[in-house]
């Protein structure tokens, strides 16, 4: 029911007027690994690219595009600016009849999952392709792209840095409430109960947590304002702050009411952005002045502030590229060994490092004092890339080596995340005209249409059942 809801609760979010000025050109990615959210990526690189750029992922808003988001949201302004790449994810009325990211659904909003799963196989793409910085990746979107980068963060907060939700909600707001619900009115949860919602997206994570902006219209009549204040309820207990501001201030040609969160050294960990007097949209100031950006063509982007310029500072992105430490690249990076689970790497000592940084493809997983270094929690039959940095006594980290390729033992089944009209055309399902049933094993999936979505799971061959969550 909470799907359905959602479903009919997006119909009222955009409306979208045709743009009237030219449109960006953006690269559609035709493979970029593995797709289990059946989602399109596009890519926006400036004419003058850095080496080992940044990556900034953009989710748009329900019946836009990555086209239009690319159009009117500013932030190809600031990839030419600063040299960063904007890739820009992009679902379907495959996905969703109103092509809106699914951040209320199970199968999509779970780390490994369906549209989640997509999206960081975009940014393993980008750091292969284009030879980006692991260690600079950041997620912004727009309602319920917004919706979707929180999920992001929470399920991947090993790979992303930071993240801007706009017009959003908090992460899994629907575990005990439907979607509309979530939108408006809202829900109101203590900060320990939404921060073990994010704990519980990647149980046993001990890394640093990603940084989160929230950006919010007062008069947002779709997504409730109050989503703004759960947001920065969940991330500042999650960076273990009270939800007092350290600082406040205004911004912008409207005077947006800012509030920042402060860890102990003094970094920005949450910050709220309220936006007066605007509704439901991406806020935008059209022009050519430093902090200006966008487009007001295109319903729900809203003449009032840039946000993608205060966005791409809060990433850190508007200064200058930080060159790597002076530390060389570790030597002889090799596999030595395999499990279903594990992959065993050996490197040569770095003279003068205190430790090394282990990223599997291409995101950073380990800082272990030295070689060898097991990777364990591995799923059976998949292959990863390895590179390895040293680190000196402050952290700071220097030049990565070449990656080495390796893969576990072992295999794994073959599974499939779609809606149930998609996997009855695919033929691993069956109908009676109103039920879907898994072919072999003939389980109930429920109502035969768009709107209901399961994983499949294949095995033996020909044999399908239903693994929601429990599929590699």
């Amino acid at each position: 029911m909470s799907t359905v809801l959602a479903l009919l609760a997006a119909l009222l979010w955009f409306v979208p007027t045709p743009a009237a000025h030219a449109a960006v050109t953006l690269e559609k990615v035709g493979s970029f690994g593995a797709n289990p959210g059946g989602l399109n990526m596009y890519v926006y690189r400036p004419a003058a690219l850095p080496a080992h750029p940044a990556v900034v992922v953009a989710l748009h808003g329900c019946t836009q595009s990555a086209q239009v988001y690319a159009d009117n949201s500013g932030l190809t302004t600031f990839a030419d600016r600063h040299g960063f790449v904007l890739v820009l994810a992009e679902t379907t009325s495959a996905n969703n009849l109103n092509s809106c990211f699914n951040w209320f659904q199970t199968t999509d909003n779970r780390r490994g999952q369906g549209e989640a799963a997509s999206i960081r196989q975009m940014v393993a793409h980008a750091e292969s392709a284009y030879g980006a910085d692991a260690a600079r990746t950041y997620v912004t979107g727009l309602s319920a792209g917004g919706g979707m980068t929180a999920v992001m963060l929470a399920a991947y907060p090993d790979v992303f840095e930071a993240g801007a939700v706009v017009a959003g909600l908090p992460y899994d707001c629907t575990k005990d409430t439907g979607a509309f619900t979530c939108m408006n009115p809202g829900v109101d949860r203590t900060p320990a109960v939404w921060a073990q919602r994010v704990r519980d997206a990647y149980p046993g994570y001990a890394g640093p947590w990603p940084r989160v902006a929230v950006w919010h219209g007062d008069n947002d009549p779709t997504v409730a304002p109050k989503n703004a204040d759960e947001l920065r309820d969940q991330w500042t207990a999650v960076h273990g702050v009270d939800q007092n501001p350290d600082r406040t201030s205004t911004i912008g040609p409207n005077q947006t009411r800012r509030e920042q969160y402060l860890g102990t050294d003094g970094r920005i960990l949450v910050e709220v952005d309220r936006v007066p007097a605007i509704g439901h949209g991406t806020p935008v100031d059209p022009g050519s002045g430093p902090q200006q950006c966008g487009q007001t063509g295109t319903a729900n982007f809203i003449d009032s502030i840039c946000s993608s310029y205060w966005i791409t500072e809060f990433f850190g992105l508007s200064g200058s590229v930080p060159d790597p430490g002076g530390l060389p690249a570790p030597a002889g990076l090799a596999a030595t060994g395999a499990t279903d689970t594990s992959i065993t790497l050996r490197w040569n000592a770095v003279e003068g490092a205190a430790g090394y940084a282990v990223y599997r493809d291409g995101a950073r997983v380990a800082t272990p004092a030295g070689s060898p270094f097991t990777d364990t929690g591995l799923n059976p039959g998949t292959g990863h890339d390895y590179s390895v940095a040293a680190r000196d006594a402050t952290g700071a980290e220097g030049a990565r080596s070449g990656p080495v390729t390796a893969a576990t033992t072992g295999s794994v089944a073959a599974c499939w995340t779609s809606d149930n009209y998609h996997q009855v055309a695919a033929g691993r399902a069956t109908t009676d005209g109103s039920y879907a049933y898994a072919k072999g094993s003939a389980q109930n999936m429920g109502l035969y249409n768009t709107f209901v979505t399961h994983t499949l799971k294949e095995s033996p061959a020909g044999y399908y059942v239903v693994a929601d969550g429990n599929c590699p």
